[in-house]
């Protein structure tokens, strides 16, 4: 399974591509921010995408609205992952479409079945 994982930080993709990839078996793609990820989503198709709630140049839910709007990556599943626990925001970010959200900060080695077992729900 191909995902994409976008956050603005370096290091927290860097920590979510290993665990994915070594862990969970996934094949990963990274961006670093909104308009990047919504380029990768439309050039590689992922199908899945692990995304930050909070970014600079685009926030996530910007970036999952206009994936919506786009046949090609409309169906595409994302599942954020925040800093944001407060309960009234998870039920925004679901409420937007979202499959799922993973608190922030994860842990690795609990990353890639927290990703499945949403995926799979």
């Amino acid at each position: 399974m191909k995902i994409l994982v976008v956050d603005d930080d370096p290091a927290v993709v860097m920590v979510a591509a290993i665990a994915l990839e070594t862990v969970g078996g996934f094949e990963v793609l990274q961006a670093y921010g909104g308009a990047e990820a919504l380029e990768r989503a439309l050039a590689e198709r992922p199908d899945a995408i692990l995304m930050d709630a909070v970014m600079p140049d685009m926030d996530g839910p910007d970036v999952l609205h206009a994936l919506r709007a786009r046949v090609e990556t409309g169906g595409i599943p994302v599942i954020f992952h925040t800093a944001r626990t407060d309960p009234t925001e998870i039920r925004t970010l679901l409420a937007l479409g979202a499959k799922g959200v993973i608190r922030k900060p994860f842990d690795p080695k609990e990353l890639p079945g927290e990703v499945e077992r949403i995926l799979d729900s």
